[in-house]
């Protein structure tokens, strides 16, 4: 092993060449301090990428060659799995530690006045409290220097302090950008009172109780029991803020106000700015120039029944190589939204500031206006429309031999929805697919096949997980929640976008473009080692430490399918993993298991698409609309933006449903339901319920005349006396206690049993009883909700 190797003296650097042997290998303590000194000087020197320090530049720095080499990587794997660095592809950094470009909030100053700011993105469920960051400022900033302010957003280049005092920040940083200026609103409920003016009672669960007064004159058009959106004004007087009413949302039984909350609250731009949509109407139909013609070939979209705009159309062809038996030529056109929307362009500003299409039960927040969305690039049957084109030639496995891209003109034809195309396929074909079946349908079926086997042979991780969907009434108040069938016609489409993304970042590395990838990183040694114990607890061993791939979570899921620890298992493998997101530096997608994956096929609702796209004009000189010229640190940044906006986008799409669901329930008050536990926290259960997939917690001082204790890899709480168990992925009988609807929030009671101690794996020990804890714990607020920020049941994975 490499820690029993001797450790021989390097050169002087002004050594002659060759004064040290391939076989000096330096401590643990160099490597790490060589990685932290790199990183130090990389950011003085206002580096994009500091964090750019992996095996090649400490086997250059230490002149390892050879056979040392292979020591060196067993010494790093160490040291990995000692939790002293993580690895992010080939690169290493600190574990919990910050990326060297951050997009903060600005949150407050410290007693010196120095403004004090935290990370919008951060997974306090694995590092802990979000670290904070000491902005450093110039005594005088120059014209044009980013100067942000409390309640600012910005992005910030960080660095971790090496010696911080006692409660100062871990991390220094300095503004490369402010991005968003404070808006100081609230959205709460508006209460009227007889004397003029009136009260706002905020809906935030941070926020509850703190009423704030609303002085006659500031109330607007609010009307008793509307909801409203306010303004915070100074302190008077009397040292406590007041409210000014800037909008009004909607009276509070209107389901339709529910997603202005969350818009709001999130700060999601949802009203078009006029210069926005003055270009847009401004623009006419893209032309002939720089394309060719397709408009023969019998391209169709297949989207969801109620989809609004049509950006992806496919078409299958056996390929008629001799050489290539039993292979396909595939075709995936795009809506060419480059041609429309400019570099630099009012479109282009808007385009970036929202970052992606935000998808509502009750309506769709696009990232372009209607009229390039829904109209100039939206592929509708039999219209010419503009598009970027990739033709892939597959063998008959699925693997992808060659691949050209395209600016074309095409003409869709024919609109199909998932289910559809399937009934066809299924041998129950309508008028529209009828005519289609032989000639369209059935050649992509048989070439979904073909990648069926590819994608078998890959192994990408294998969470299909159901997705629940919210029927509305006509008054956009909840009917029913269903969960809609997968279908092969999903997986079809999937396949297909898949390999073309492939080949978009294929295309645009060969090219020596800059892009952004879609990027998923593997799971942290920590949460792998974590991962094991737990599954040490039902009988399935997985060394600490070990570096998997997503065949070996495939391996655990088919281990335990159709089993009683099936539910269980497919959570906690979910929680293992990492969330994606847009890098400017590729580290591989770890759950599609490939080296190199970059967003190509959604450029209508995906700005990082359009990055692509515009990469791919100019890098293959399809046009004069392609990208501008842009630094190694601008596009670190707008990776950064992008990323940030699509987490903003899956709170707020996450907050409303749960909104929508508890205002279905909240007249179900004392109805039992079925669930199951999708969180176990210290403060209690997290359950979420079988029929309208709603989460709502259950306070752990209600589970019974016992003290419950919270054993983290059992992922349950055992209770000390009697040993009840409520365990992850159990199933739960549970009594709704309390609703509330603009919180999104639940509260449930168990009224089912749990499981003895004896019937839960790893639990047959009785724990030791704290001293003094005989009784049930008291002092604690039954009708209190949690901490969401600490104890929230993980969110659903986007990996892709």
């Amino acid at each position: 092993m490499a820690k029993n190797l001797k450790i021989a003296k390097r050169p002087h650097p002004g050594a002659q060449d060759g004064a040290a042997t391939a076989a000096a290998l330096p401590s643990k303590e160099e490597i790490l301090a060589f990685i932290s000194r790199e990183r130090k000087a990389a950011f003085e020197a206002g580096s994009a990428h500091p964090d750019k320090v992996g095996k090649r530049e400490i086997a250059k720095a230490f002149n390892i060659k050879g056979a040392a080499r292979i020591e060196l990587k067993r010494m790093l794997k160490e040291l990995e799995a000692e939790g002293r660095f993580e690895k992010r592809g080939k690169t290493m950094h600190t574990p919990g530690r910050l990326p060297n470009v951050v997009l903060v909030d600005v949150g407050a100053r410290d007693r010196d006045g120095e403004l004090v700011a935290t990370p919008v993105e951060w997974d306090a469920d694995e590092h802990g409290p979000a670290p904070r960051i000491a902005i450093w400022a110039p005594r005088r900033a120059g014209p044009g220097s980013p100067m942000p302010g409390v309640g600012d957003r910005a992005l910030v280049r960080v660095e971790l302090e090496r010696e911080p005092e006692e409660g100062a920040p871990a991390y220094r940083g300095r503004v490369i950008k402010v991005l968003e200026k404070a808006r100081a609103q609230l959205v709460g409920v508006y209460r009227a009172l007889a004397s003029g003016g009136g009260r706002l009672m905020p809906i935030e669960k941070r926020n509850v109780g703190r009423e704030l007064p609303i002085q006659p004159g500031d109330e607007g058009d609010a009307r008793d029991g509307d909801l409203v959106s306010v303004d915070l004004q100074r302190p008077g007087r009397s040292g406590r803020p007041s409210a000014k009413v800037v909008e009004r949302l909607g009276a509070v039984d209107n389901e339709k106000a529910i997603s202005l909350i969350a818009l709001i609250t999130h700060n999601i731009p949802y009203v078009f700015r006029p210069d926005t949509i003055a270009e847009s109407e401004r623009a006419k139909p893209a032309t002939m120039d720089h394309r060719e013609d397709w408009r023969d070939l019998p391209l169709v979209t297949i989207d969801p029944a109620d989809a609004k705009d049509h950006d992806d159309a496919i078409h299958a062809r056996p390929d008629d190589d001799p050489e290539n038996p039993g292979g396909f030529i595939l075709t995936v056109a795009i809506a060419d939204v480059a041609a429309y929307v400019r570099p630099g362009s009012p479109l282009d500003r808007e385009a970036l500031d929202r970052g992606n299409s935000v998808y509502f039960p009750d309506r769709v927040v696009p990232m372009l206006p209607e009229r390039i969305s829904n109209d100039l690039c939206s592929l509708r049957p039999n219209e010419d429309r503009p598009a970027m084109a990739v033709r892939m030639i597959i063998n008959r496995e699925g693997r992808k031999l060659r691949h050209t891209f395209h600016r074309v003109m095409m003409r869709s034809a024919a609109k199909l929805a998932y289910p559809q195309a399937q009934a066809a396929i299924d041998g129950w074909p309508d008028d529209t697919t009828k005519p289609l079946l032989d000639s369209v349908l059935k050649p992509l079926w048989e070439a979904y096949h073909a990648l069926k086997i590819a994608r078998h042979h890959r192994s990408p991780l294998d969470l299909d997980l159901p997705e629940r969907k919210l029927v509305l009434k006509p008054d956009g108040k909840v009917d029913r929640v269903i969960v809609p069938p997968r279908l092969d016609a999903h997986r079809l489409i999937e396949e297909f976008m898949i390999l073309a993304n492939v080949a978009a970042a294929e295309t645009l590395e060969a090219r020596g473009q800059m892009l952004v990838y879609r990027a998923h990183d593997e799971p942290s040694v920590e949460k792998i080692n974590a991962l094991s114990e737990f599954l040490t607890t039902l009988g399935i061993k997985l060394a600490k430490g070990q570096n998997l791939r997503p065949q070996n979570f495939n391996g655990i899921l088919e281990r335990v399918k159709d089993t009683e620890h099936e539910n269980i298992v497919n959570e906690v493998v979910l929680r293992t993993q990492s969330q994606a997101e847009y890098v400017s530096e590729n580290y591989g997608h770890f759950g599609l298991n490939l080296k190199r994956y970059a967003h190509f096929t959604s450029p209508i609702r995906r700005y990082a698409d359009l990055i692509v796209h515009r990469a791919l004009v100019r890098g293959l000189k399809l046009g004069p609309d392609g990208s501008a010229d842009m630094r190694p640190d601008e596009l670190a940044e707008v990776a950064a933006r992008i990323s940030a906006a699509e987490r903003r986008a899956m709170a707020a799409e996450r907050e409303t449903t749960d909104r929508l669901i508890a205002t279905f329930l909240c007249e179900q008050v004392g109805a039992t339901f079925s669930g199951r536990i999708s969180g176990v926290t210290r403060s209690g259960l997290f359950v979420k319920l079988f029929d309208t997939g709603a989460d709502g917690f259950v306070p752990a001082a209600t589970l019974g005349n016992d003290y419950f204790r919270h054993e983290e890899h059992l992922h349950a709480l055992i209770g000390s006396r009697t040993g009840e168990t409520y365990r992850l992925g159990d199933s739960v009988d549970v009594r709704l206690v309390e609703a509330a609807p603009f919180a999104g929030a639940l509260r449930f009671e168990v009224v089912s049993a749990g499981k003895s101690r004896r019937e839960v794996p790893g639990a047959a020990a009785k724990p030791r009883k704290p001293p003094g804890r005989d009784k049930k714990p008291t002092g604690r607020k039954e009708n209190a909700w949690p901490d969401t920020r600490k104890s929230k049941p993980a969110p659903r994975h986007r990996a892709r």
